[in-house]
């Protein structure tokens, strides 16, 4: 059984949340999200999107298959698997590969979500293509990232072992009928994994998006389904609602952001740290509309309770196995300053299983308590439209529109900066949304950005790189609270990359990508720049880190 949940909340807020709890048992409101009725949210189209309530009963039968696919890869002798995809497509297999790493005797698995060039060809001296076997995972088939990955990777494999084996190095996760389907079959992929069209894409961990790359990389994925049928009966509809691990976290979720208290501040332990990038995508893709919802806050160092505001609350997700004792010093500390402290124990990590499941109930709790559809990301499509309308035209144009960011070195580009900043006041966050390559470097000097930011307005700070982010995050930076300050991190790249078969690199695409982002946050009244770092990322990094701390 995973771990219990328990929390400490001031006063006026239990209350608020023991009265939610009531609320729910007396409307046996557990029951009809299980039956799923619509009403319990927008009365949408919320019912045609919870299959993953039943996925995990139902995947524990098809754990042999999974284990035979498994089987199958490891004999045909690949080195190396790759992930291919983008936001729900892509996040739990990067969890389970940065929590559990490589497992001998089964390929060695990545996940590329990017499309900066110099992370492509990171990603690419990593591998040897011709031992790869490269997992395109679109639910939709019509992701443009995705895409563009199969095709430079279909081209490399091509040129690798040439064109008539090249598909027995490609497996296709997406739902039955799509485009992907089609092309897979065009291209002899080696397998067609069949999605559930019921899920929607963040909620899609324990289907086969999730579960297929995890039986490749070696896990037990029967292990991990156990914990996870496990949390789903404990979340089930006959049980006392105090009992019920998903329902009490998602009460929590939605009352105290309902109270002001919407910066959901993520702490894991170290051996599971990389949940929260999962975590950030279901709690802001699924609340972060209509004005209201939850912001995650991931890997935002811990620092002293004076540097906290009112409109926090702390999650944290203790590894029982492995304790950090920083951490729960400093959890203590900020229970005893009178913050909204909830603590979830994970007795090893592959109880993530069980995390995947209440989180997913939980989310969906705290969107019918906050009265937003949880299942759908209208700003997340805004942005993609803004995206594919740029790379048209540059298709047919061979230019994107004329722009004039504030760049580094600008005379006097800091009064700008400050005064963006500057804007900040209580209850806002701040966001840096870098299109530069993902890498400890450049995450190094963004996390020293944000605490420096925090420690000066004693706001929440968000990290995120950019394209990942827009399919994350970027829902409830667009369609949530409007209390963010956006920082959008841009650089030129000193080395592109060709998309075979289109006009356009992979360096139009992402500046395409930042370039859409950049307007829909206008739009939508968002306080946002943007600031250009050249192509010496690493000083222009560093310049931007001495001005905010000076």
């Amino acid at each position: 059984m995973s771990g219990e949940t328990t929390f400490r909340l001031p006063d006026g807020l239990e209350a608020a949340v023991r009265a939610e709890l009531d609320e729910w048992r007396a409307g046996d409101k557990v029951k009809r999200l299980w039956s799923r009725d619509a009403t319990l949210w927008t009365g949408a189209d919320e019912a045609s999107w919870l299959g993953w309530l039943a996925v995990a009963g139902e995947q524990r039968a098809r754990a042999s298959a999974l284990g035979d696919l498994a089987s199958e890869i490891s004999r045909a002798g690949f080195a190396h698997a790759l992930v291919l995809g983008m936001g729900g497509s892509s996040l739990c297999p990067e969890v389970l590969r940065a929590t559990f790493g490589r497992i001998a005797g089964y390929p060695e698995l990545f996940v590329l979500d990017s499309t900066d060039p110099a992370q492509i060809r990171a990603i690419e001296r990593r591998i040897d293509v011709a031992r790869t076997l490269f997992i395109v995972s679109s639910k939709s088939g019509t992701t443009l990232e995705p895409n563009i990955f199969l095709q430079y990777f279909f081209d490399r494999v091509r040129r690798a072992i040439g064109a008539e084996r090249a598909g027995s190095h490609f497996a296709a996760i997406t739902d039955p009928g799509s485009r992907m389907e089609q092309v897979a079959g065009a291209d002899y992929f080696r397998r067609v994994i069949p999605g559930v069209p019921s899920i929607g894409g963040r909620y899609s961990a324990l289907s086969d998006f999730g579960m297929a790359p995890a039986a490749i990389m070696g896990l037990d994925v029967a292990r991990l389904l156990a914990h996870a049928a496990a949390m789903a009966d404990r979340c089930g509809p006959s049980g006392p609602i105090a009992d019920n691990p998903g329902a009490v976290l998602g009460t929590l979720l939605g009352v105290l952001a309902r109270r002001g208290r919407d910066k959901v501040t993520l702490v894991a332990s170290p051996g599971i740290v990389d949940l929260g990038v999962w975590l950030e995508q279901l709690l802001a893709e699924s609340t972060g509309k209509a004005g209201k919802g939850l912001i995650p806050v991931d890997r935002e160092p811990l620092g002293p309770p004076a540097v906290y505001g009112s409109d926090r609350h702390f999650v944290y997700v203790r590894l029982d196995a492995e304790p950090d004792p920083a951490q729960e010093e400093a959890i203590a500390a900020l229970e005893r300053a009178g913050q909204p402290v909830v603590r979830i124990g994970v007795p090893e990590p592959y109880h993530l299983g069980a995390e995947f499941f209440r989180w997913e109930f939980a989310t969906a709790v705290a969107g019918a308590i906050l009265g937003v559809n949880p299942f759908d990301q209208p700003d997340v499509e805004a942005s993609k439209v803004a995206t594919r309308a740029l790379t048209d035209r540059y298709e047919t144009a061979g230019a994107l529109p004329p722009e004039s960011p504030l760049r580094v070195s600008d005379p006097a580009w800091t009064t700008t900066l400050d005064a963006h900043l500057g804007s900040l006041k209580p209850g806002d966050y701040a966001a840096f949304l870098a299109y530069i390559p993902m890498n400890e470097t450049h995450a190094a000097e963004l996390q020293a950005v944000r605490l420096a930011v925090r420690n000066k307005f004693r706001v929440a700070t968000c990290v995120g790189f950019g394209p990942r982010y827009l399919h994350s995050t970027g829902q409830a930076y667009k369609g949530g609270p409007n209390s963010g300050v956006f920082v959008q991190v841009t650089c030129d790249d000193a080395d592109d990359l060709p998309v075979p078969g289109r006009r356009y690199s992979f360096g139009v695409v992402k500046a395409a990508q930042a370039l859409g982002d950049f307007q829909v946050l206008r739009e939508r009244g968002r306080r946002a720049l943007r600031v250009h770092l050249g192509t010496d990322v690493k000083n222009g990094l560093a310049r931007l880190r001495q001005a905010i701390e000076a």
